[in-house]
């Protein structure tokens, strides 16, 4: 049976503002709880507010672990005004972008769950520049331009321990599927052709893979 969270940490998740459904959630929880066991830090790559934030941070809890969530809390290219994903409340009134960033510090408030996570405030590519350990798990759910998507793949991939974790999100196969491109996709083929990942399950959108080789 798959590790579950607990009833309260589910409601925080499900009640924070984000776009990951339940079944997916899980999945991620899942390989959070996996991966704590090889002791090292999970990671994050696209924070927005906090709601995959609340699973990892709580699996991270009970592996003595810390979770890094990287994210520049601007948005991405959907969530600009204009787009479908856009959310007006995430807007600060005073300089007309989005922050998302106070939203997520109220969202591991009410979960009980700041003390787990350390919030890396800037651009995934130049983060990743100044990172020099291993990680556990690397949650790729960042921009969907390939762009992007690669650099976060080039950036954090790297840094996967052996037997750690790769989850890659919004991975839809089919083009009709995916409403913000398939660069996610591509993300995921490439990790699988490079030898250095072999797959371990899939929900929906939700791709989890094990280092097994190296290189990216």
């Amino acid at each position: 049976m798959l590790p579950a969270p607990k009833p309260e940490i589910l409601a925080a998740f499900e009640s924070a503002k984000g776009f990951m459904p339940v079944d997916e959630g899980l999945a991620l929880y899942s390989a959070a709880v996996e991966a704590g066991s090889l002791g090292l830090p999970l990671l994050e790559v696209g924070t927005y507010c906090g709601r995959s934030a609340i699973l990892l941070a709580d699996a991270a809890r009970a592996a003595g672990v810390v979770v890094l969530t990287v994210d520049h809390h601007r948005g991405s290219e959907e969530q600009q005004p204009g787009w479908e994903y856009h959310d007006p409340e995430t807007v600060d009134p005073e300089i007309g972008l989005m922050d998302t960033l106070p939203t997520f510090r109220r969202t591991l408030y009410r979960a009980g769950l700041e003390e787990h996570v350390v919030a890396l405030v800037g651009r995934s590519p130049q983060v990743a520049r100044v990172w020099g350990s291993p990680l556990a798990l690397v949650f790729i759910d960042g921009g969907h331009t390939d762009e992007h998507a690669n650099a976060d793949y080039e950036g954090w991939a790297p840094h996967v321990a052996e037997g750690g974790l790769l989850v890659i999100h919004d991975v839809f196969p089919e083009p009709e599927d995916e409403l913000t491109g398939q660069a996610p996709y591509r993300v995921y083929q490439r990790a699988l052709e490079s030898g250095a990942f072999t797959e371990v399950s899939a929900t929906d959108s939700l791709r989890v893979l094990r280092r097994t080789g190296t290189g990216i």
